[in-house]
């Protein structure tokens, strides 16, 4: 069965111009002009990979990510971001909010192809994997089966420990602000302050163990992991 990509972009001419790369490529192609149409269509479709422009008519890029990201039928769509803007800050900020890769226009169709092709194949390989692991298996996060373990040991987290940990482990390296990371585990959620990750933080350390100390705070600004 070909696999389908959807296009979250309002420009017909770009819409045209990838679909017809996409296709002779043997794939499926579903597009969408604005992020509520889109979003209502996972409630039927099941895409493979998403490539999603910045600037759209009703909610941007980054808010559709995050949306995704924060839900059950998204959180691991891969995400291919397009877009006119190709400012350091705007690629960091997309790659923070979970997208995989980040092309700026004008594009090769080309090269999209190449990428979303092996966009495609790390998904396939983590699917057959299914585990994160740190340390030589110090740490490892079976991301299928919601498990964590230490040093071969099951330890139990909360639903928002594991999404916590998970993001920081894929993005190992990278440093998130206590404000992003409250926007991505809480959203819009107006009771829930910066201290609530610190919280969080520090639980989740204490039931890693050794594995703990990966978890690295960086002062004034927030969180990382660290090997």
């Amino acid at each position: 069965m070909n696999k389908t990509i959807a296009i979250v972009e309002d420009e017909r001419d770009i819409v045209d111009l990838i679909t017809l790369h996409l296709e002779r490529n043997g794939f499926r192609v579903l597009s969408y002009s604005d992020g509520a149409s889109f979003l209502e269509s996972l409630k039927g479709e099941s895409p493979s990979l998403l490539l999603l422009d910045l600037m759209l008519p009703d909610m941007d890029g980054f808010e559709i990510c995050k949306t995704l990201r924060r839900g059950e039928e998204g959180s691991s769509l891969p995400i291919i971001m397009l877009t006119a803007r190709g400012e350091e800050t705007d690629r960091v900020l997309g790659l923070e909010l979970g997208a995989d890769d980040y092309v700026t226009k004008p594009f090769s169709p080309r090269e999209l192809v190449a990428r979303v092709k092996a966009v495609l194949r790390r998904q396939e390989g983590n699917r057959e994997r299914g585990s994160l692991s740190l340390r030589d298996g110090l740490l490892t996060i079976d991301t299928l089966r919601y498990k964590v373990l230490v040093e071969g040991r099951t330890v139990e987290l909360t639903a928002t420990e594991f999404k916590l940990l998970k993001l920081l482990v894929k993005k190992r390296g990278w440093v998130f602000p206590r404000e992003k990371i409250l926007d991505y585990l809480w959203g819009d959620e107006k009771t829930v302050f910066d201290r609530t990750v610190d919280v969080h933080i520090k639980h989740l350390r204490e039931k890693l163990g050794p594995a703990g100390d990966m978890i690295k705070n960086v002062r004034g600004v927030g969180y990382k992991v660290e090997e």
